[in-house]
């Protein structure tokens, strides 16, 4: 099996696989076109636009995987496999993923494997499971700051001692992307209200983009 990631050197660097001969890396969306002989391939770096699905859906029958966590398949393309690529998941042996199709789903494990991952399947829902928990957690660090009960410092710290995180909610905020948060939240929120996003969490991700 050919495989083929786009990704950035800190998300190579995250996934930490050893030199495969079945895997090549590049870093240009513009190289993807070159590679439409491999079997599967993996855009870390995907944004959901026109241009990118058009340029990726040209890539068939090779397999497509996106890291795509807000949007689901039905607002991207239903061939496509999608996973929770965001910083500080992507180093996990498991990862979340969501396919409609079983044979693309064996596909898609089995180039994986190349990367020593293995696939957890989800039903295709903005976030999937651990990012929406995640991004609550840090919801509810940024409601707690905004009405006074502590600082960012001492929530880090309590969380990191209290439930042996990795990371405190600020800190992951950070190593997440505010605005990866906040674009998820809000999504959220359109299925459920009780995942509105805090003012104060919307305004500091407005001000990093």
């Amino acid at each position: 099996m050919q495989l083929v990631v786009l990704a950035t050197n800190e998300q190579k660097i995250e996934l930490a696989v050893p030199t495969n001969d079945g895997v090549t890396w590049i870093e240009k969306e513009d190289e993807l076109p070159d590679h439409s002989s491999a079997d599967l391939i993996i855009d870390l770096t995907y944004s959901n636009t026109p241009q990118r699905n058009a340029l990726l859906a040209q890539l068939h029958p090779a397999t497509v995987v996106v890291n795509a966590v807000a949007d689901t398949l039905s607002e991207i393309d239903a061939a496509f496999v999608r996973i929770n690529g965001w910083p500080t998941f992507l180093s996990a042996p498991v990862l979340e993923a969501a396919c409609n199709n079983s044979e693309i789903r064996l596909k898609a494990e089995a180039g994986f494997k190349l990367l020593n991952r293995q696939l957890k399947w989800l039903p295709d829902e903005p976030g999937l499971v651990a990012a929406r928990v995640v991004s609550m957690i840090i919801n509810e660090a940024f409601l707690a700051l905004e009405e006074g009960v502590s600082t960012k410092e001492e929530i880090n710290t309590a969380m990191k001692l209290g439930t042996a995180y990795p990371y405190g909610p600020f800190e992951w905020a950070a190593k997440i992307g505010l605005a990866n948060i906040a674009a998820l939240l809000k999504k959220r929120s359109q299925i459920q209200p009780h995942y509105a996003p805090s003012a104060l969490l919307v305004r500091e991700a407005e001000k990093l983009t």
